[in-house]
C-alpha cells in the first residue's frame, strides 16, 4: 500500500489511531482502515443514502466524501473527511450538524452510538 501524501489525511489517520487505542474504540480503527485505501477506492456517499439508513438523532461517520444527491428529512450529526458544497447546504438546511472527522472523534471519542456509512 502506498503512503498517503495529503497532510490533512495523515493527521486524521493519526488521530483515529490514537483515539482507537486510548478509548479502546474499534469503530475508529475501522474508519481508519477504510480511509487508508488507495484514492481510487475511497468512499463517496450521497445524502440520499444517509437519509435511508439513519433515523432522527443518529450520529454518522462517512470515511470519505459526502455528495449532495438526494435530500434529508430528519436531523442527524454527520462527520466526514470531506463534503461537497451542495451536501453541506442541504444538510444544514435540514437542521443537521456537519462536522469533520476530527471534530466528530473529539466530540464522541469512545464511538458509542456512531454508525459508519459507506
Amino acid at each position: 500500500m502506498s503512503k498517503p501524501e495529503n497532510k490533512f489525511l495523515i493527521k486524521t489517520l493519526n488521530l483515529l489511531r490514537r483515539t482507537a487505542n486510548k478509548y479502546d474504540a474499534p469503530i475508529w480503527k475501522r474508519v481508519r482502515e477504510i480511509m487508508e485505501k488507495p484514492k481510487r477506492r475511497r468512499v463517496a456517499v450521497n445524502i440520499s443514502k444517509i437519509n435511508r439508513y439513519t433515523s432522527d438523532g443518529d450520529i454518522v461517520v462517512v470515511p470519505g466524501k459526502v455528495l449532495g444527491a438526494g435530500f434529508m428529512d430528519h436531523k442527524v450529526v454527520v462527520g466526514a473527511f470531506s463534503f461537497s458544497e451542495m451536501a453541506v447546504k442541504k444538510l444544514k438546511d435540514a437542521g443537521c450538524e456537519v462536522l469533520s472527522i476530527e471534530e466528530l472523534v473529539n466530540k464522541y471519542p469512545n464511538g458509542s452510538g456512531v454508525k459508519i456509512i459507506v
